[in-house]
């Protein structure tokens, strides 16, 4: 008989209950309102997000690279493992709690990678980071912008999804990125608005869906062009 699962930590949230959930040494779920977000043994699409992000920044001279959502770390984790030493990540995330999860509970998941030296976690909307470096110019510019928020863009995401893949708010990410700089967007589902969308702000669009069988999500990888489509 499988393990029941046991609430490690919870916190109340506009959208329900947030639960750090356990069953063994290494099994987690996180979920909000009774929906699972996050299993740590289910993480491939989190981890070749960060790889395809990141591949081409391993000889690169200090390279920025911002993370948008902590999660269980699997994410952040794979950054790192695709950096230099020098680099810089900041990693963008709503809840505190995140953090503390990372830190403590689940830090053996990803060798506690939220305390590396290269890190450095804000408490904040990552929409705000994107809007804040596409105004400061050249110095505050990511090579790498990582998006992995639960859902991702979706077909008509003119709500809740616009601030962040919406036509403006994709301009904005351009704008925040180096020359020839990644758009790496965590996807649950394949979105052809959303690629049309990227490939007007001036993006080159690549797709994958990592892993075999099963609910296979969908890995965005964009790339800024010299001129928009």
């Amino acid at each position: 008989m499988a393990q029941a699962w046991r609430i490690v930590d919870s916190i109340d949230t506009d959208e329900g209950l947030l639960d750090l959930r356990q069953r063994g040494e290494t099994d987690f779920l996180i979920t909000i309102d009774s929906r699972v977000l996050m299993n740590s043994s289910a993480n491939r699409s989190e981890i070749v997000l960060s790889e395809l992000a990141c591949a081409d920044l391993k000889q690169t001279e200090k390279p920025r690279v911002l993370v948008g959502g902590l999660g269980m770390g699997f994410t952040l984790k794979a950054a790192l493992d695709n950096l230099p030493a020098e680099a810089e990540v900041v990693v963008a995330e709503l809840n505190p709690i995140m953090v503390i999860w990372c830190q403590g509970p689940i830090a053996q998941l990803t060798a506690g990678a939220v305390d590396d030296p290269r890190v450095r976690v804000v408490i904040a909307d990552v929409a705000e980071i994107i809007r804040a470096a596409a105004s400061k110019g050249k110095g505050q510019r990511f090579d790498a912008i990582i998006l992995d928020l639960y859902e991702g863009p979706y077909e008509g995401d003119q709500g809740r999804g616009e601030y962040l893949y919406g036509k403006r708010a994709l301009e904005l990410s351009r704008s925040a990125l180096k020359a020839g700089g990644v758009l790496a967007v965590w996807s649950e589902d394949p979105d052809k608005a959303f690629e049309k969308r990227l490939q007007a702000a001036g993006f080159s669009v690549a797709r994958q869906r990592p892993g075999r069988g099963g609910r296979r999500h969908v890995v965005y990888i964009a790339r800024k062009t010299e001129q928009r489509g």
